[in-house]
C-alpha cells in the first residue's frame, strides 16, 4: 500500500523487489575461543558443547518460526567451527537438505605463522599489531593485516550474493566477517568497530540495485534459552 511519502524522504524504505538476502550467522562458541588459541586451519578444532547448545537454540528458533525456510543456499567458511555451525543449522534452513558450500573467502583473518599458537605465545613471538593506528600491519608473518582481511571478507560475502541474485542465502562465518561487512558497506571512517557480535547470532543484509542495506545486526534473542 502506498503511503504517498516520497521515496527521497522516507526514513524506512520499502523492501526492494528482487533483492538478495544474505544472513550471516556467527559460529557458536569454539574450543579455540575458550582455550585462547589462534584459530586458523591448524588451531580450530570446532565447537564446544556450549557452542553446540547455542547453535541448537538458533536451529530450534528457525524450525519454529520458519524465518529462513526460503533460503536456497547454505555456505560456511572452511574453518571447522563454521562448518559445524552450518551443519547443525542445516535441517532448519531452506529445504532442510541444503549442502554446505565451503569458501575460504568467508574465513576469519588468516593468521599465518601464529596459527595454532596460544595467543600469549603468538604475541611474544610476533608482537601485537595496533590496528587502530595502522590496520595494514600483518598479524604475523604470512598472515593478513586487518585492512587486507576486511577487503577479502567483504568481497567474499559480496561474491556469494552475486552468485544468488534474488535469493536468500545463509552464511556460517565469524565475528570478523560480520564486522568487515559493516565497516565496508556502512561507510565507516575508522578501521574497526570492536563490536560484541554474539555467538550464534544473525546479521542480515539486503542487496539490491541501490546497494547494501543492513536489515538486522546481532539478533540473538534465542540465546536466552541457553542462559547467554
Amino acid at each position: 500500500m502506498s503511503t504517498g511519502v516520497p521515496r527521497s524522504v522516507r526514513t524506512v524504505p520499502p523492501v526492494e523487489p528482487g533483492a538478495t538476502r544474505v544472513v550471516l550467522v556467527r559460529h557458536g562458541e569454539a574450543a579455540c575461543n575458550v582455550n585462547g588459541v589462534v584459530g586458523g586451519p591448524v588451531g580450530c578444532t570446532g565447537l564446544t558443547d556450549r557452542g553446540r547448545e547455542q547453535v541448537g537454540a538458533l536451529a530450534a528458533r528457525l524450525a519454529e518460526t520458519g524465518e529462513l525456510r526460503g533460503a536456497t543456499a547454505l555456505y560456511a567458511s572452511v574453518l571447522p567451527r563454521a562448518v559445524e555451525t552450518a551443519r547443525l543449522l542445516g535441517p532448519s534452513v531452506g529445504t532442510g537438505a541444503l549442502a554446505v558450500r565451503r569458501r575460504c573467502s568467508l574465513c576469519e583473518l588468516h593468521p599465518g605463522q601464529s596459527d595454532g599458537l596460544a595467543w600469549r605465545d603468538a604475541v611474544g613471538r610476533f608482537g601485537e599489531p595496533d590496528w587502530d593506528a595502522d590496520p595494514s600491519t600483518p598479524l604475523a608473518p604470512g598472515g593478513e593485516s586487518w585492512s587486507a582481511f576486511v577487503a577479502r571478507a567483504a568481497a567474499g560475502v559480496a561474491a556469494v550474493a552475486a552468485d544468488h541474485p534474488g535469493e536468500t542465502v545463509v552464511v556460517a562465518c565469524h565475528a570478523g566477517v560480520v564486522e568487515a561487512t559493516l565497516v565496508s558497506w556502512l561507510g565507516v571512517s575508522r578501521p574497526r568497530l570492536q563490536l560484541r557480535t554474539a555467538h550464534a547470532s544473525m546479521t542480515e543484509w539486503e542487496r539490491s540495485a541501490g546497494g547494501w542495506r543492513l536489515v538486522r545486526y546481532n539478533d540473538a534473542a534465542h540465546l536466552v534459552a541457553v542462559g547467554d
